[in-house]
């Protein structure tokens, strides 16, 4: 006799195999076509939602009454992006987007569409190809299945699971909000701490300390080895403080300018102007680290707090001036001496050293927040390995 078809973790009080099914033969398929929108001049106040089966889901609200595919949470269904493979299970009315997509729903009752569901998302993989993926792979993929009870009893679990992640996604989502509300105040002077009430100066960036340029007269065979490092284009476009491990290898050359603490560091180029001139400042003391090619550096004099230069670059009255400087076409380039010449605010020291550790801890509830989410993904991820054939 052959092994007992069973997953590694289940729920108490199930002990029968599991069969092997195709999806084909469980999910039937809808075109979308009568269900795509007419306009996509969208209305924050419109009732039914617009969709698509990639990562951003809804694209907006419509009033549009005709051609709208009902779901409900006793009859939700798939919505299976022809093209990648993406999916969501819903289970509202809406329209869509586009004929990219298949909208999946069971053949009968006897499974239950959140645990199919959650059977499907394990298998999918990225693909290059431009075939239409449910009718050419999906389809006629197997998957193995337990009774409706237990499919029911798994699919509830997973539902809790992503109803947990979603709220703590929300969380995110409003702690950033709120982050970017209260940096505004702050930088425009409309929220002050306590005990501070003294004018703010005004300076040019280059009164207060001098650009320095990134690394020069390298090739592709000098990096990825060597006992310096350099600070990666993308540690200084994604992070207000650099990442001190974001660093990549280069050996040790007295010719670089070498960054130390308390440096800004400037992207130079983007393929969007509101893109160029991102900044971070470095907060390592690690010698022989050097600035990427595509970015310069800037040693201020002592004028400001390191943190407070951080948050306050990133501020909209220092990003505003950024992309005035943008210049290009197809690529946006921005100019290091007239960065040099924007406008920056600088408070007393004390006032910095307030503002700046106020901004870092609400970057690192915020930091918390993104690690308590990439936790409960792995979970979900290792559960789904364990909860299935």
């Amino acid at each position: 006799m052959g092994k007992k078809l069973q997953p590694k973790l289940r729920f108490r009080g199930f002990t029968d195999a599991w069969e092997q099914r195709k999806l084909g033969d469980i999910l039937s398929y809808e075109q979308p076509y009568e269900y795509i929108v007419s306009s996509d001049d969208y209305s924050p106040v419109a009732r039914t939602p617009v969709l698509t089966a990639g990562k951003t889901l809804i694209l907006g609200y419509t009033n549009e009454a005709d051609g709208v595919k009902a779901a409900t949470k006793d009859s939700p269904v798939i919505i299976f992006d022809d093209f990648t493979a993406s999916s969501h299970i819903i289970d509202y009315s809406f329209k869509v987007k586009s004929s990219a997509m298949k909208i999946l729903s069971l053949r009968d009752s006897e499974n239950d569409l959140y645990c199919i569901y959650y059977a499907l998302t394990r298998i999918i993989r990225p693909s290059a190809s431009h075939e239409r993926q449910w009718i050419s792979k999906y389809a006629r993929a197997t998957v193995t299945v337990p009774s409706k009870d237990e499919q029911q009893v798994i699919g509830d679990f997973l539902r809790k699971l992503d109803r947990l992640i979603a709220a703590e996604k929300r969380k995110l989502d409003l702690w950033k909000k709120k982050k970017t509300a209260l940096l505004r105040q702050i930088f425009e002077q409309k929220l002050r701490f306590k005990g501070y009430s003294d004018f703010w100066e005004q300076h040019k960036l280059g009164s207060l300390g001098n650009s320095y340029s990134g690394l020069s007269g390298k090739n592709k065979a000098d990096f990825g080895h060597g006992l310096a490092s350099y600070i990666t284009y993308m540690n200084v476009f994604q992070n207000s403080i650099a990442d001190i491990d974001g660093n990549g290898q280069i050996e040790i050359d007295s010719k670089q300018h070498a960054v130390q603490y308390g440096d800004a560091l400037f992207t130079i180029s983007s393929e969007k102007p509101e893109e160029v001139g991102m900044s971070s400042v470095w907060l390592g003391n690690q010698k022989n680290v050097y600035l990427n090619s595509f970015c310069f550096g800037y040693r201020q004099n002592g004028a400001f707090d390191a943190l407070y230069l951080a948050y306050m670059l990133r501020s909209e009255a220092v990003r505003s001036q950024m992309r005035m400087l943008a210049q290009g076409i197809s690529r946006f380039n921005i100019s290091q001496h007239k960065v040099m010449d924007i406008n920056v605010t600088i408070p007393s020291i004390s006032e910095q050293q307030k503002i700046g550790s106020f901004c870092r801890g609400l970057d690192q509830l915020i930091s918390a927040e993104m690690k308590k989410i990439d936790l409960l993904m792995l979970k979900k991820k290792a559960l789904l390995q364990q909860m299935f054939v």
